[in-house]
């Protein structure tokens, strides 16, 4: 029997499960990305021996890196355009960093298993590793690597290569933004630094920042206009923002919450220490973002996947036929004749495709009503103190059409939503799928 290598065994479960997206594009929110990156690392350094007479430690960054030392006939020069565009990264301060980036790099042009390739090949390099541990130098083991590589290079990653800043300290990579701000006199950014990194400490009132209310106190400031705040002395952002008044200025943003809306791991121990200097600092989403949090249901999930859309989880509070008038005006009146119905509200799953809408009953999976998108005339919320209502009116279409019922007339669908957002989210998405019928919100 084979002998069998416990990291090469983990990576082709992790391929599996890459490649259970059905050939869907690989991009930095696959949950499977960075176990991935991770084992292929282990790969890299596993038997890696460490120079006796040196006090720098050896990566498999060195590898590459001497790779191209040795290269005299320019052959490499796929692995010197990676490793050179590797080096001129601001945003990287150490070998474990650079070699990360690498890997991703590697990952995003398909060119992984050529650097790899290369490194076999090449035995000055490849007797930097042990071969009674390395995987690079057992061919039992080699072979079947280099396999699993050239399935990845089969797969399409589209990977955001500017959020590298954290690649030093994790393979976690942050929630990151960009945030363009308009040409104006005052932008507003108080900054602080600790340990090279620039955080947005507070905001002054009435600035732009401030209005827009897109950036949090404790997020990093990690880009202005492609100027990298990566390892930035005392007041450089300061002297960016001025030296650009009166610009558009693009802000390369670092979340200080991860994805699961915890604290981004890296960023905790540099926090506490913020929060030691500055003890009124209070970390928090920005104002918009808190006024979402707090309309959120946390009990239940308020959406779904379904073929790769989403599906609001909402009430349904009725449906009734208002007369011969659809338009906006008689929209407040026509929802709150359906909630004086009083009728008891179903969960069901909103739907909305690219032609129509359906409400679907959860719990029976029974079809409650289907409309197309023309057959709206209006939609929007409903403007009393509950702002998670909202309704529409559409064309009652009977069955069957005579001479007595021919006359057009109108029925209001009315709706109950998680949130006064996620109501905002839903009147748009309507409104988009009708966008030549007149609508509000």
């Amino acid at each position: 029997m084979a002998p069998r290598d416990p990291l090469l065994s983990a990576l082709k479960v992790c391929l599996l499960n890459l490649q259970s997206d059905d050939g869907q594009t690989v991009t930095d929110s696959n949950p499977h990305l960075t176990s991935c990156c991770q084992l292929l690392e282990l790969v890299l350094r596993k038997g890696l021996q460490q120079p006796v007479l040196s006090l720098r430690r050896r990566d498999y960054w060195q590898c590459f890196e001497q790779l191209l030392l040795q290269d005299t006939c320019g052959r490499l020069y796929t692995l010197a355009w990676a490793v050179e565009q590797t080096k001129t990264c601001r945003k990287l301060i150490s070998s474990q960093g650079r070699g990360r980036y690498l890997l991703r790099l590697g990952l995003s042009r398909k060119t992984l298993p050529q650097f790899i390739t290369h490194l076999l090949h090449t035995p000055g390099i490849l007797e930097w590793y042990n071969p009674a541990f390395s995987i690079l130098r057992n061919e039992e083991f080699s072979e079947p690597f280099m396999s699993l590589l050239l399935v990845l290079s089969q797969m399409k990653f589209e990977l955001d290569m500017g959020n590298c800043s954290f690649l030093d300290e994790s393979w976690l990579l942050p929630v990151c933004d960009i945030y363009e701000v308009v040409p104006c006199r005052q932008v507003g950014m108080i900054f602080s630094y600790l340990n090279g990194r620039v955080f947005l400490l507070d905001m002054i009132s009435g600035s732009q920042v401030h209005v827009d209310k897109f950036i949090s106190r404790g997020d990093v400031i990690d880009e202005i206009n492609g100027t990298c705040l990566r390892n930035a002395k005392n007041g450089q952002a300061d002297v960016v923002v001025s030296r650009l008044k009166g610009c558009f200025l693009t802000i390369r943003i670092v979340r200080w919450r991860a994805r699961d809306g915890t604290v981004y791991r890296p960023l905790v121990k540099l926090l506490r220490t913020l929060k030691i200097d500055k003890p009124w600092l209070q970390l928090g989403p920005a104002p918009c973002q808190q006024l979402a949090a707090n309309d959120q249901r946390t009990s239940a999930p308020t959406q779904c996947l379904k073929e790769g859309r989403i599906v609001y989880i909402v009430q349904f509070l009725g449906e009734k036929n208002i007369g011969m008038f659809g338009a906006k005006e008689v929209l407040q009146f026509a929802i709150s004749h359906v909630l004086q119905e009083n009728l008891p509200s179903k969960e069901v799953h909103l739907d909305m495709q690219e032609t129509h809408l359906t409400c679907t009953e959860s719990s029976s999976k029974l079809t409650l009503c289907e409309h197309h998108y023309p057959d709206i005339s209006c939609v929007g919320r409903y403007t009393q103190p509950d702002y998670t209502i909202l309704g529409f009116c559409v064309i009652n279409r009977p069955e069957r059409e005579t001479p007595s019922n021919s006359q057009t007339s109108f029925n209001c669908v009315a709706l109950k939503t998680a949130s006064s957002k996620e109501c905002e989210d839903i009147v748009c998405r309507i409104a988009t799928g009708f966008k030549h019928t007149e609508w509000f919100v």
